[in-house]
């Protein structure tokens, strides 16, 4: 089983790969505005790879709790400039964060190779790009689609992001979006109650079999639950949030701190290896 699409390829059990994070805007709540300079931005994606990263994913807009959406041009304005720039400078293929079909196809013509939809596919449209530019899709579970306030503690959450992800997943192969290209998501802070959001790193049933699997964790409050910390200090708990996901088949990690979560997903994957240890 692999994740592929328009040129890029990633065979699936055989290593946990590293999705570096590139934010290209003025309020993002990890790291608001240090990259929103476009220079600033390439440079970092420069760096992410040499640190270890196996994909970058771009995104032009925050997407934290009470975001205000800017305009599909805007963030086009915003991400533009940093593909240009990147332009033949990375060897890892490029994802972009954006729930605007518009703005996903924008970006695959410049060069990206994966749309990262936060939504799981609300604008149907994503999923016939997506067909038509062989591209990657990740569909995340988006908190209130599944409307998970129903359930009052962690036991059910798995099978409800199970179902909306295998519901996404269904869509899009309808529309001629094959199971290669498709990556799911289970919105780790996305909606959910901080037991859900622990729940969800460890549940191997959120899972839909047959797909690749990302978590990202990364910074989110649930890495410092029990001893809160500004999100530049939270990368003791993002790596023991994302090895936990790992433990659980996690097959892509996002995060914003390459070289620490690269060096643990890769002693990680060295253990599970060569112990046969599961779950």
């Amino acid at each position: 089983m692999q994740f592929s699409g328009n040129g890029f390829s990633f065979p699936l059990g055989e290593k946990t790969y590293i999705m570096g994070i590139v934010n290209v805007t003025p309020d993002s709540f990890s790291d608001g505005g240090q990259y929103l300079d476009p220079e600033r931005a390439v440079a970092h994606a420069l760096r992410l790879q040499q640190e270890g990263a196996d994909l970058i994913d771009i995104g032009a807009q925050s997407t934290r709790p009470g975001f205000t959406p800017v305009s599909s041009s805007e963030e086009w304005e915003r991400l533009r400039p940093v593909l240009e720039g990147l332009s033949g400078k990375l060897s890892v293929p490029v994802s972009v964060d954006t729930f605007y079909p518009d703005v996903a196809e924008q970006a695959l013509k410049a060069g990206a190779h994966i749309i990262n939809d936060i939504t799981g596919g609300k604008e149907e449209a994503m999923f016939t790009i997506a067909a038509r530019c062989q591209a990657g899709l990740i569909l995340m579970h988006p908190g209130d689609a599944a409307d998970t306030a129903q359930y009052a503690g962690s036991r059910d959450i798995g099978q409800a992001v199970h179902d909306f992800l295998l519901a996404a997943a269904e869509k899009a192969l309808a529309k001629g979006v094959t199971a290669q290209q498709i990556c799911l998501d289970p919105g780790i802070g996305f909606g959910k109650t901080m037991e859900q959001n622990r729940a969800l790193l460890l549940s191997k049933t959120a899972r839909a079999e047959g797909y690749a699997y990302l978590v990202g964790a990364s910074r989110k409050r649930v890495t410092v639950d029990a001893c809160p910390a500004p999100p530049d200090q939270r990368v003791g708990g993002t790596v023991a949030a994302h090895t936990l996901a790992q433990l659980a088949g996690a097959d892509i990690l996002r995060v914003h701190d390459v070289f620490e979560a690269a060096q643990a997903a890769r002693l990680t994957d060295a253990v599970l290896r060569e112990t046969g240890f599961s779950l």
